[in-house]
């Protein structure tokens, strides 16, 4: 009698992780889409911490929005919101595409782009000027009163 491992290593569990969370940040806005008939999605509260306490955005502020105008196809009101938005969607089916395509096949691929330094501080460093660029533009086209009342200390 033969005996089958059916144990998942650690890299297998990263990948399936990596999957489950890839199909989480398309579902989520997809769902949000569906359940937001009422367009209220432009005026609602903001759900990210930093921007309740402080009124500011933070970096990744704006993301869900892009993602369900970019399902809605208004892909200027999706770039207007964050401009990752749309790059979120495709980076996220490749990924799903890929760790797939590496549990089923038990190789490794783009290990040389996913784990390299330059690329991730080329990432950062435009994250960094890309937050600035919009920080600026948000001072400029609101008031304090305005940016309070996007914060808790209304």
């Amino acid at each position: 009698m033969t005996s089958i491992n059916y144990t998942i290593n650690t890299k297998e569990k990263r990948k399936i992780y990596g999957i489950i969370g890839a199909l989480l940040t398309l579902m989520i806005p997809f769902f949000l889409m569906f359940f937001n008939s009422d367009n209220h999605l432009e005026t609602d509260q903001s759900l990210c911490p930093f921007k309740m306490v402080s009124g500011f955005p933070c970096p990744g502020c704006g993301i869900t929005k892009s993602l369900v105008y970019f399902y809605h196809g208004d892909l200027y009101k999706s770039l207007s919101y964050h401009l990752l938005g749309p790059f979120v969607i495709a980076f996220s089916f490749a990924t799903i595409i890929v760790l797939s395509f590496e549990l089923i096949t038990k190789r490794e691929y783009f290990n040389g782009i996913m784990y390299n330094k330059k690329l991730a501080y080329g990432l950062g460093f435009f994250l960094v000027v890309y937050h600035i660029v919009r920080l600026v533009f948000f001072i400029k086209n609101n008031s304090i009163d305005s940016i309070l009342k996007e914060s808790i200390w209304r």
